[in-house]
C-alpha cells in the first residue's frame, strides 16, 4: 500500500472518512477540523501529506499488531515532547522531562497503538505542530488535538497492509 485518502465530513468537519482501496472508514480529526497552516496548540488536523513513520503498542494491554512498519512496544518513561522551546520539540522523549509533553503510555486506550506520521518530524520548524499521530478513537468519535483517529479494528486492518511508503493524504 502507498496512498490512502482522508476527507472530512460535510456535516461534521471533526470527522471524516479515510478511504483505502475500496474500504472507507470513519476517523475522528482535529478539534478544529483540517487545516493548511498548522500551528501548536491549534486543533488543526495538518492538511497534506502524512507518511507512516512507525509505531508503538501497550505491550501490557494488546496484542502487537502484524504490520510491515517497525514497532516499539510502550513503556512507562515515554513521552512525546511538545514544547516548541525544548531541543527535543516534536520526537520522543524520557521522563524525567522538565518541558511540557505527551505521555505515550496513557491511562485511557487511545495509545494503545500509536503510529507517528510525518508532520513536522523529518524536517522541523519550531512552533508548527507536534504530536501529529495516527491513534485510536474515543467512543463517539470525539475530535483529537489534531491527530487522526479509527476504531482498533480498522487500525489493525491498516497496518496490516501498511509499509514506510504509506502516505495518507489528508485533504
Amino acid at each position: 500500500m502507498q496512498s490512502l485518502e482522508v476527507r472530512p465530513s460535510a456535516r461534521n468537519h471533526r470527522q471524516g472518512v479515510m478511504k483505502i482501496g475500496p474500504l472507507t472508514l470513519k476517523v475522528a480529526l482535529g478539534r478544529s477540523g483540517v487545516g493548511s497552516f498548522k500551528r501548536e496548540g491549534d486543533g488543526h488536523t495538518p492538511r497534506g501529506p502524512l507518511r507512516l513513520l512507525y509505531g508503538f503498542w501497550r505491550s501490557d494491554r494488546i496484542a502487537r499488531p502484524v504490520t510491515q512498519l517497525p514497532m516499539l512496544p510502550s513503556r512507562k518513561t515515554m513521552v512525546w515532547c511538545d514544547d516548541p522551546k525544548s531541543p527535543t520539540y516534536n520526537r520522543l522523549s524520557r521522563l524525567p522531562l522538565k518541558e511540557s509533553h505527551e505521555t505515550m503510555c496513557r491511562a485511557d486506550q487511545l495509545y494503545d497503538i500509536v503510529i507517528v506520521m510525518d508532520w513536522n518530524v523529518s524536517s522541523r520548524r519550531r512552533g508548527a505542530g507536534s504530536a501529529i499521530f495516527l491513534h485510536l478513537a474515543r467512543p463517539g468519535f470525539m475530535p483529537t488535538e489534531g491527530c487522526i483517529a479509527v476504531r482498533e479494528r480498522d487500525m489493525r486492518r491498516l497496518l496490516a497492509v501498511a509499509d514506510a511508503r504509506t502516505v495518507i493524504h489528508v485533504k
